[in-house]
């Protein structure tokens, strides 16, 4: 039997602005640190950037037709704070907030949901110039520009996301170094995520007093789940501790006004934390529409070495890991078919979480803002080798084509990576999770980040020679679902 979502249920696509649009030095946009990182030799593994990427920025009005035809409810995209705030203190760029105008009014008329995040890592250049994340200001400037934004789009925009994955921006850019701007200080990491709390709260004050009280934000988190290896006092010790420094860290802040005080001595040894200024709690914790979840796979960890647990003040802090005060946690290899990225598959994770989340925060919509896999191996068969295929009439009756562009892409592996998480959401569902939206990751392939052009998670593949877009098979299976909001059996 299919199984049916709630009326209502959102399916959605998703993207960033730095991995998708291009147009990297068009109408007024500055550098952003991932422009500076990707010219430094040696940072990305192709050697390549965002500089034209999936060339969105002249091409969205093909990627909402898109979109129509999937079906989908929404579209969760981030607005690129360079376009906005080219310069240090303004004036606001008349080109960047047009384009993102155009983008909003698109989606409208096609009848798609408009979910902005106002942050997907593409810092201005300028502000980490002047410390980044680990500089107090930063937050402060985050909220003015967020206010600008939410001044010019505020009447069209269904959901506003304040940060995508604070952790990645903190840990992976300041902790090891392995994102932009590519720091490794676990000091700095830690300053980062307090300001990265701090500007969320002060984000959501900003686009409230702009939008009005009735706009509805949320924030975007990749929170970890993390089983310990064994039942062991000491594996227990060892999920504790990944959880706190991956997880609690920003759950409390945003959602409890409060640093659980297990992260304070954890980490004294790494940071003072007299970044943490009065106030600075009530400012982070705002009243939430929902909590966006971020979820890939999971991770299985265990106490490092022999004897009993020690106090994370006793062990030196290392630059083995991007988070600190891991000194204790060996995190075991995957196992299982691991995807292209070489993380595991674990959709039981995904049920696990949400179920645990609801329970933690009832009342609390939560939306899955990103799930989706990086296959290689995909099959482009071409126009003479496939006929296209009918989809679900249209509205006037009419058939639909789900083969677009004479072409179309094989992708088993990423379909059943799709079915197998959503049937672990209705699972959760069925569970008691309050969840009201999901969002494949990613509507195209695109530029990721590190890993450059040479990994591919979208749905809709890019020919980045020609920028052709070709449907893959899993696109055709989440237009069935879009469409018809329901599971085959």
């Amino acid at each position: 039997m299919a199984h049916t979502f709630p009326q209502g249920f959102i399916w959605g696509v998703a993207t960033a602005a730095y991995q998708v649009e291009g147009a990297a030095d068009e109408d007024g946009r500055c550098p952003s640190i991932w422009d500076t990182y990707c010219a430094t030799p040696g940072n990305v593994l192709d050697g390549s950037s965002g500089a034209v990427a999936c060339d969105q920025y002249h091409r969205y009005a093909q990627d909402v037709a898109l979109m129509r035809e999937l079906g989908v409810g929404a579209y969760r995209f981030s607005v690129a704070w360079p376009r906005i705030v080219p310069r240090p203190g303004g004036p606001a760029n008349a080109a960047g907030l047009d384009y993102y105008d155009r983008l909003v009014d698109a989606l409208a008329e096609a009848g798609i949901r408009a979910m902005p995040t106002l942050y997907h890592w593409d810092l201005p250049q300028y502000l980490q110039d002047e410390g980044g994340w680990a500089n107090r200001d930063t937050a402060y400037r985050f909220a003015d520009y967020a206010a600008t934004v939410a001044e010019a789009l505020g009447d069209r925009v269904d959901t506003w996301i304040t940060l995508n994955e604070p952790w990645c921006s903190a840990y992976l850019g300041y902790g090891c170094g392995n994102h932009a701007p590519g720091i490794r200080d676990h000091a700095q990491s830690l300053a980062a995520v307090h300001h990265l709390n701090l500007a969320h709260g002060l984000g959501v004050q900003a686009v409230r007093a702009a939008a009005g009280e009735a706009a509805r934000c949320s924030v975007a988190l990749n929170l970890q789940v993390n089983r310990a290896a064994t039942g062991s006092d000491a594996d227990a010790w060892a999920k504790e501790r990944a959880d706190l420094i991956a997880n609690e860290v920003f759950l409390g802040p945003m959602l409890e006004g409060r640093y659980d005080a297990r992260i304070i001595e954890a980490t004294r040894g790494v940071a003072d934390w007299s970044f943490v200024r009065d106030g600075d709690l009530a400012a982070i914790r705002q009243p939430l529409d929902a909590l966006g979840v971020n979820y890939y796979s999971s991770n299985t960890v265990r106490r490092a070495g022999t004897g009993e647990p020690a106090a994370a003040v006793d062990l030196p802090d290392r630059h083995d890991g991007a988070m600190p005060a891991q000194q204790g946690v060996e995190v075991l290899p995957p196992s299982g078919e691991l995807t292209a990225m070489g993380w595991n598959q674990d959709p039981q994770g995904l049920t696990d979480l949400l179920t645990a989340l609801s329970q933690r925060f009832p009342g609390l919509e939560l939306m899955v803002t990103e799930n989706g896999s990086a296959w290689d191996g995909d099959t482009v068969v071409p126009d003479d080798a496939v006929a296209p295929v009918a989809g679900p009439v249209a509205a006037d009756g009419s058939p639909t084509v789900a083969v677009v562009g004479g072409r179309i892409v094989h992708d088993p592996r990423r379909v059943a990576y799709l079915d197998a998480h959503v049937r672990a959401l209705a699972a959760a569902m069925g569970r008691g999770a309050n969840v009201g939206a999901y969002f494949a990751w990613s509507l195209l392939d695109n530029f990721e980040w590190a890993l450059g052009y040479t990994e591919r998670f979208g749905i809709i593949r890019v020919d980045y020679g020609t920028q052709e877009r070709i449907w893959k098979d899993s696109a055709r299976y989440y237009r069935r679902l879009a469409r018809t909001n329901a599971i085959p059996g």
